[in-house]
């Protein structure tokens, strides 16, 4: 280890544990709050909410975004339901769903331990049901819709729990994510302090249990969903190159987060080749990878290397094998 590398870590350790501790307390706070306010509005809970400007301006929604879900999904229209009691089922309505989006995934949640239940995903269901049925224990449970490949009349698809309608199809405008250009201006002291010690344990990973790094940085991904990450420092060119094979038959989504877990900017990586030029701020990056509803049935498993060049450079390589 170099002696630069070394005075960085005199400081910047203590300050990541302190960031850490500090996460966890807010976020146990924060939680508790959230759960007893969803508890009390049931006129909240039986409504679709759907992230927007207008949302995240509410009291209380941004900072729960930032300790329950602080990797942001810049690629994906989200929409929360619940919590609601259940005695059996609850059934949503696949035919909007399919509709308004050529992929999406449904996540039932546990209540209040935001534990995930089950999940689907709507390539492995059959396009000519028009519902489809999921049997749980009775209890309280909470419902999360992501759309990927949206098309251009969105609906939000109606739910029946124990084979009662408990809300409509909601219609949402096609330009509801477009608040996640302005969302870097929300950085501040706070969100700053709460992500701190993620770009330190992604920058020390070969020393830490792979286990706690991917359960500190990673969202809760569906199970075709393939993750690579690291961090990015200040001026580093980062070169992502990626087989043929992913590209054509996976839908590569890249995102670059600030050190208060902001989003900076994103894309589509449709080419072999990708660079992004150097940033002004130490950073972090997620790229998420599922395969296109077309080849869903794909054999091929996503491999990723990533290499350190210099200061300078880092090389993403996505690769596969069957």
């Amino acid at each position: 280890m170099k002696l630069m590398d070394k005075i960085w870590l005199l400081w910047e350790i203590p300050l990541a544990c302190l960031s850490f501790v500090f996460n966890k307390i807010v976020k146990f706070a924060i939680g508790n709050l959230f759960t007893v306010y969803l508890a009390l509005n049931k006129k909240k809970a039986s409504q679709w909410r759907v992230l927007s400007a207008k949302m995240i301006k509410a009291p209380l929604i941004l900072p729960v975004l930032m300790t329950k879900g602080p990797r942001w999904n810049t690629h994906a229209i989200i929409g929360t339901l619940g919590p609601f009691k259940v005695t059996e089922a609850i059934a949503i309505d696949t035919k909007t769903a399919n509709q308004s989006a050529r992929s999406w995934i449904a996540v039932v949640y546990s209540f209040p331990g935001y534990k995930t239940v089950t999940s689907l995903e709507s390539e492995q269901l059959d396009p000519a049901n028009s519902w489809q049925t999921i049997k749980l224990p009775a209890g309280k449970y909470s419902l999360g819709v992501r759309y990927y490949n949206r098309a251009d009349t969105i609906n939000y698809p109606a739910i029946k729990i124990d084979e009662q309608l408990f809300v409509e199809p909601y219609n949402i405008p096609g330009d509801i994510n477009n608040y996640y250009h302005d969302l870097i201006n929300a950085k501040n002291w706070f969100y700053s302090s709460l992500h701190y010690y993620i770009f330190t344990i992604l920058k020390l990973r070969n020393y830490l249990p792979e286990s706690f790094v991917r359960r500190e940085y990673l969202p809760v991904g569906a199970p075709a969903t393939h993750f690579a990450y690291n961090y990015l420092d200040a001026k580093q060119t980062l070169q992502i190159v990626t087989a043929s094979e992913i590209i054509e038959q996976f839908d590569i989504y890249f995102t670059l987060y600030d050190r208060s877990s902001l989003p900076l900017t994103w894309c589509v990586i449709t080419e072999p080749k990708y660079t992004l030029a150097p940033q002004n701020t130490q950073g972090y990056f997620l790229v998420r990878i599922r395969p296109k509803p077309e080849f869903s049935k794909t054999e091929i498993k996503v491999r990723s290397e990533i290499l350190v060049v210099d200061s300078s450079n880092q090389c993403l390589t996505l690769k596969y094998e069957v």
